[in-house]
């Protein structure tokens, strides 16, 4: 998974970071709320842990803001406070989960991992398209202008992926997360051979490249400026 951990306190944060780290989870860590939401809004998570006592936009602030971004992505508050009115707040502000300081990590990444487990709560798109390429999710059928194409199930799950997060960067990571469900590196080019594949087959044959690689990053699907 990767992870936006938005926590102020320096050890609290290394902590975190270094234990998702182990768990082969990446993160992103942000002290700052105002710089959070920035982050939120413009890359893909899996999951958020939100602080509440945070500089620039407290916790419940940014998540509020979030939500009205159209961010759905689950997020967990990790904050010392711990009253019953405090969690009601969390949770109204959009909060899926809430956890208190002093926590033990093998109960965070626990609820992290339910909360990745979560289907989308908005209505998921059955028919995905980029410029004049057409994903029918329903009939399991793919196009580009008009033409049928054929794409094997893996490659069409992980076409699928790509499309759903147009305009956003996938790293390896998620990609063997949500294409193959490993949450381990089995150390193979399992994900470069069906980006390749992909391309010969949605790319090539029309003269206009539609994925994307971000150096040292991952994938991205858009349409070329």
């Amino acid at each position: 998974m990767k992870i936006l951990v938005v926590e102020d306190d320096r050890k609290t944060a290394d902590y975190i970071s270094r234990g998702l780290s182990e768990a082969g989870h990446v993160s992103d860590v942000i002290r700052d709320g105002t710089d959070a939401l920035f982050h939120a809004t413009r890359e893909q998570y899996d999951v958020l842990i939100v602080d509440r006592m945070i500089p620039g936009l407290d916790g419940l602030s940014l998540l509020k803001a979030a939500r009205a971004a159209k961010v759905e992505t689950p997020a967990i508050f990790l904050t010392s406070m711990s009253g019953v009115d405090d969690r009601v707040e969390g949770l109204e502000a959009g909060g899926d989960d809430y956890l208190t300081k002093p926590f033990a990590f093998s109960e965070l990444l626990a609820r992290l991992n339910a909360l990745a487990r979560r289907p989308p709560v908005q209505d998921r798109k059955t028919v995905l398209r980029i410029a004049d390429l057409e994903l029918d999710v329903v009939k399991r059928q793919v196009s580009r202008r008009g033409t049928t194409i054929d794409l094997q199930p893996r490659e069409f799950t992980l076409l699928e992926v790509l499309m759903r997060a147009e305009g956003r960067v996938l790293t390896r990571t998620m990609l063997l997360e949500r294409v193959w469900d490993f949450h381990f590196d089995p150390k193979t080019s399992v994900v470069e051979t069906h980006i390749s594949r992909l391309r010969t087959k949605i790319d090539k044959p029309f003269g206009a490249q539609l994925v994307h690689t971000v150096r040292n990053t991952g994938y991205c699907m858009h349409v070329p400026r």
